[in-house]
């Protein structure tokens, strides 16, 4: 029917010999609505303008919609930077009156502005106060249950100029450069979609280990229920961070570091299973065709702990979970035999002649030189080597003026040989490892347990989403700490929307038992059960508003949404409305 309009309107136009002067104006509407219409659920506009109070002289716009346009043009564009939002805004300035319903103006999203509203989301106090409403805001519109919690830690590193107490510092680095000062981001995340519930902005020279009990109590006051699960890796493991948990009655889950289980406990514990102290119970995964994948080995062993927390005793049983994983064993057993094989050819070469290669002439020479080969492989539990020296002498008679002499040559050798027990031992001690938990049994066995933590991919998600696409901290084109908090903490609110976006269809699908096809380039009968976000938002491009101004008169027109985008729609509980009121008045201009 639009079409149909505009046609006839054309022809009209066309029969008048275009008398009057028409403005025809494009807009890519895109994926606009549908993120606006995701940060309204959550409450983003009016919770910023709740907690963040602007300063007297702002006009235009509230800090919550100034905010919310940003995070859709950070999430729909992939990107950041402060000075490409007033440009993008005056292409899409229709789009965004009418989805927001207020009088928006480019002045409203100037980047000298944008970077007042991150100054503003820096103030420590109205952020954590403004998360813990955000976050029981969205547990309650999406029906979420938390159970179990994700703690973890990244890094982002760049250019920036290192001051004394600044953000910006040298650490130890997870992007591989510790020559670059960073900023590390720690962030809670519930399970299993990955939603952040609390989130932090520290330094980046700040040790991981006494960051974790902060975000938990956080996470416990914007949950408001006891008894959840916390899991994380070794470095939330110390005795400080446990204490905690247990004082407040939650649950922890994290396997103990190399300092806390040494090798010589853990070669108890394997030696307590051969002698047959414990028996291995075997830890399985079921798989999708519906068989049961063995990945592990392990039994179970329990202490009683007690600790100090804020001159409180605490004293709790902790179950130890002794795991042995095939996998890693397994590759543990390659590597071990390949620095094995390594170790003896160097060791063989030790005394062979090559030009420019100075031969060792003495015995010490020669055994320090392998002892240094054995040491740097770390096979000295399981080859013994021999180094060996051997004299020959033989008469050398006068000749002419040289008087008759004994003549003494020496000849070094080494040998390597791999002690098959030795061997044994080594890879029978490969692959085990030592998580603990304060859960009971009847809550979380053995299996689950080890299935629960094998699942930290999904916190190493929403970090990657982070610092990658369409997020992107990195690089950062920030140089003031406090723009760099509010930024991150920003991108924190936009990972929340991806997060719920994905979440909302992969849980409708899985509740009627269907499927969704068309979200893959170039293979449009491929379907899934599990789209990603990212996906569903880009089957949304090229949606396309027209506009033909003439005098006292405005058309408007809309691409047609697609089944694929009307499908999507559906499964996200959102109304096609959100998109067809561009054009609202195509049909009847006034």
């Amino acid at each position: 029917a639009v079409r149909s309009y505009f046609a006839k309107y054309c022809r009209f136009g066309y029969a008048q010999g275009m008398s009057e002067t028409l403005t025809v104006t494009t807009e890519r509407v895109d994926d606009i609505p549908l993120l606006m219409a995701h940060l309204e659920r959550m409450h983003v506009p009016s919770l910023l303008d709740q907690h963040f109070h602007q300063h007297g002289n702002w006009r235009g716009l509230s800090i919550g919609w100034v905010a919310t346009i940003w995070l859709t043009h950070l999430l729909s564009e992939a990107d950041h930077r402060l000075n490409h939002v007033q440009p993008w805004a005056e292409k899409h300035l229709h789009t965004l009156r009418t989805v927001t319903r207020r009088p928006v103006q480019p002045m409203d999203l100037t980047d000298d502005r944008l970077a007042s509203l991150l100054a503003l989301l820096s103030h420590d106090a109205a952020w954590i106060s403004f998360e813990r409403a955000l976050t029981r805001d969205i547990l309650r519109v999406y029906d979420l249950r938390a159970t179990r919690v994700r703690v973890d830690s990244t890094t982002s590193s760049g250019y920036w100029q290192v001051t004394d107490d600044g953000l910006f510092q040298f650490g130890h680095s997870k992007d591989h450069r510790p020559d670059l000062p960073q900023v590390k981001v720690l962030l809670a995340t519930l399970d299993p979609l990955g939603l952040p519930l609390a989130t932090d902005v520290l330094s980046g020279e700040q040790a991981d280990a006494p960051l974790y009990l902060p975000a938990i109590n956080r996470v416990r006051s914007s949950v408001g229920q006891r008894g959840l699960l916390y899991v994380g890796d070794c470095k939330m493991s110390s005795l400080a961070t446990r204490t905690g948990v247990a004082f407040h009655h939650d649950y922890y889950l994290c396997p103990l570091s190399a300092i806390q289980a040494p090798p010589d406990v853990m070669a108890g514990y394997v030696a307590a299973v051969t002698r047959g102290e414990y028996t291995l119970r075997t830890i399985e995964r079921p798989l999708a065709d519906g068989t049961q994948q063995h990945l592990a080995d392990g039994f179970e062993v329990t202490a009683d702990l007690t600790a100090t927390h804020d001159t409180w005793p605490v004293t709790w049983t902790e179950r130890r979970l002794v795991v042995r994983s095939l996998q890693q064993a397994a590759t543990a057993e390659q590597g071990l035999r390949t620095r094995i094989a390594h170790a003896q050819q160097a060791l063989a070469e030790l005394t062979v002649r090559r030009r420019g290669k100075r031969p060792l002439r003495e015995l010490t020479a020669l055994e320090q030189a392998a002892a240094a080969i054995v040491a740097r492989y770390r096979v000295g539990e399981v080859l013994r080597v021999t180094c060996r020296e051997a004299v020959q002498e033989r008469m050398v008679r006068a000749y002419a003026d040289r008087p008759a002499q004994v003549r003494r040559t020496v000849t070094l050798s080494v040998t390597s040989e791999l002690d098959p027990a030795a061997l044994e031992r080594a890879i029978a001690q490969l692959g085990w490892r030592v998580y603990v938990t304060n859960q009971p049994a009847e809550q979380l066995s053995l299996t689950q347990a080890v299935l629960a933590y094998r699942e930290e991919y999904l916190v190493e998600r929403s970090l990657g989403r982070l610092k990658g696409q369409p997020l992107s901290l990195r690089p950062m084109y920030l140089a003031r700490d406090d723009h760099a908090t509010g930024l991150i903490r920003l991108l924190t609110i936009a990972l929340r929307v991806l997060t719920v976006v994905e979440f909302a269809v992969r849980r409708r699908l899985a509740a009627t038992g269907t499927t969704l096809a068309g979200v893959y380039a170039g293979q449009p009968g491929r379907t899934t059960t599990r789209p990603t976000a990212e996906r569903l938002l880009a089957s949304f491009r090229d949606v396309t508003l027209t506009l033909i101004e003439r005098p006292g008169q405005v058309l408007r027109h809309l691409t047609p949404l697609t089944a694929l985008q009307q499908r999507i729609l559906e499964l996200l509980d959102c109304s096609p409305t959100i998109y067809t009121r561009l054009a609202s008045n195509s049909l009847e201009p006034p």
